[in-house]
């Protein structure tokens, strides 16, 4: 039986060759089969009127091609979250587990720990809440303001005392003065007990609230601890082999061992999870993002995206087992034999052109880097060599230190930001203005890394200059210079939308895949450690 959220293809697509191994999650092209069934939903999409307010603010949108065990072909379609206010829509496959089933033990537990929050807010917004803790606020002001102007009053007593002893007095003037300061003393002081006095028993009172209060949120704390336990423990996924492991066992050995919040709500793990369950072989799949992107985020509506690998690498990891999978692309050494072009050399620096797919320092997988090829073609060469680093799409101008004095020289300069660099890129779009400056602060995205996002409270400060060469077909060729050097600025201030809105060609995190990041680090200019002249280096981007 053919299940309900199985949809055949409405085109044809006997000319289109079925893929040998299946879709690698986190970083692939689009199958054709992918692209087709995603232009279905799409098209779906559209015509969802009561949806459109929210799919206006963004969602990402799964496919997943399938066939049955009869040899028909066709797809799954998903979203990742919640759609409506709902886990089940028929178009769509079922989550791996419902949480918003009104039968289950989440709405009932969620009940509860709603109305403990209710209960706090009830005893916060009370009056007779206010009522205490403004009395503890008034005579807290008041005590201060009496102490205060008591130890001025007890200060001007003092010098008038000393100004009379000095003038000259009797036996028994004296003793009255020494009488008037120890009667003063000893008000000031029953004046300040009064006060602790008061003061203690309002902050009793207001303790007495705020214990009450701690009490309803460590329950609240202790149940949601619970039920996210026993939440977890209720998302058993498949893989090919048909073995199944709750997702809490899959995280056990992970460097955050609990799952963050919305693991296997995600629509890569729902579209497997449904073709094991009715035995549908999954043949490619594809993400891609549906509507507005999110503030800070860079997400362009109707761009596919790899899977996220905070929460979906240990469940996809699991679930891809019996599947024949592409290779990670990003495993595949082509640079292992490449010759490296030197643009610049001398005693105590060097300079080369480092090809766009190539690793600056060596890094998770085993591919030849710059930092390794450097060490051996200079084997006496001391210090950390790479003064500064390109990311791996990136091509251009490396600066290498041969001595570890060199070395924190030019680092220096880098960090007090007096080495000028220019950068050529190609952007998706066009860019209106010639020229211009953009101010956005950033950070890495810790649930999603390696990408950045905007975030002007706890980003760091990232400025770019820019200025368009020229703009044709859509495209604009344009100059970067960086002021800053944060991870990723470049591409996240061409493409974010508070930038120039247009991502650079081949941008596969922000923008669209190609057949290479266009981005190009084309000239340096910096002072030269020990002759102390200004040097600049070009390399022409070749693109």
């Amino acid at each position: 039986m053919i299940p309900k959220a199985f949809h055949p293809f409405r085109q044809d697509i006997q000319e289109i060759e079925l893929p040998l191994q299946f879709t690698y999650p986190f970083h692939y092209t689009p199958h054709p089969l992918c692209i087709l069934a995603a232009g279905e939903v799409q098209s779906y999409l559209s015509g969802q009127t009561e949806w459109k307010a929210e799919l206006d603010q963004g969602k990402m949108f799964g496919v997943l091609p399938v066939q049955t065990s009869t040899g028909e072909t066709g797809f799954l379609a998903a979203f990742s979250g919640v759609l409506a206010g709902s886990n089940q829509h028929d178009y769509f496959v079922t989550p791996v587990y419902d949480l918003l089933d009104p039968r289950g033990f989440f709405t009932e537990e969620e009940a509860k720990i709603s109305r403990i929050n209710q209960q706090i807010m009830a005893i916060d917004d009370d009056p007779e809440t206010q009522k205490i803790r403004q009395a503890l606020y008034y005579i807290q002001h008041q005590a201060l303001q009496e102490t205060v102007a008591a130890r001025e009053a007890l200060k001007t007593a003092r010098e008038k005392r000393e100004h009379l002893r000095q003038s000259g007095l009797s036996e028994t003037e004296t003793a009255e003065l020494i009488r008037e300061s120890q009667h003063q003393k000893a008000e000031f002081k029953r004046m300040k007990t009064i006060w602790a006095e008061k003061e203690a028993a309002a902050k009793s009172a207001v303790q007495q609230i705020e214990q009450q209060i701690t009490t309803l949120k460590n329950e609240r704390k202790q149940r949601s601890a619970a039920l996210q336990l026993r939440l977890f423990n209720q998302f058993i996924v498949r893989n090919a082999n048909q073995e199944s492991r709750c997702i809490t066992d899959l995280f056990r050995d992970t460097p955050q061992q609990i799952p963050p919040a919305g693991t296997a709500e995600c629509a890569a793990p729902r579209l497997l999870q449904y073709a094991y369950l009715h035995d549908l072989k999954p043949l490619a799949m594809a993400e891609f993002w549906w509507g507005k992107s999110p503030e800070g985020e860079i997400r362009r509506h109707g761009n596919y995206y790899p899977a996220c690998k905070h929460k979906c690498e240990p469940v996809l990891q699991f679930m891809l087992r019996g599947l024949e999978v592409e290779p990670n692309p990003l495993q595949v050494d082509l640079h292992a034999e490449v010759t490296l072009e030197i643009l610049y050399e001398d005693e105590w620096i060097l300079a080369i052109h480092k090809p766009a797919g190539m690793l600056s320092v060596p890094g998770k997988l085993d591919c030849n880097s710059v930092q390794q090829q450097i060490s051996k073609a200079y084997p006496e060469a001391s210090g950390p060599l790479l003064v500064h680093r390109l990311d791996m799409d990136t091509s251009g101008i490396l600066l290498i230190a041969k001595t570890k004095p060199v070395h924190q020289q030019l680092q220096a300069q880098f960090a007090k930001r007096t080495v000028e660099k220019r950068y050529e890129a190609i952007l998706n779009g066009i860019v209106s203005a010639d020229e211009g400056f953009i101010n956005l602060s950033m950070r890495p995205d810790p649930a999603d890394r390696p990408r950045q996002v905007v975030d002007a409270i706890h980003g760091k400060p990232a400025e770019t200059r820019f200025r368009v060469l020229s703009r044709e077909k859509e495209e604009t060729r344009i100059l970067f210079y960086p002021k800053t050097g944060r991870t990723h600025q470049l591409r996240v201030h061409a493409a974010h939308q508070e930038g120039l809105n247009a991502p650079i060609k081949g941008d596969s995190l922000y923008g669209k895949k190609a057949d290479r990041l266009y981005l190009h680090a084309a000239a340096l200019t910096f002072t030269h450690p020990i002759s102390e002249k200004r040097i600049t280096i070009e390399k022409t981007a070749e693109f």
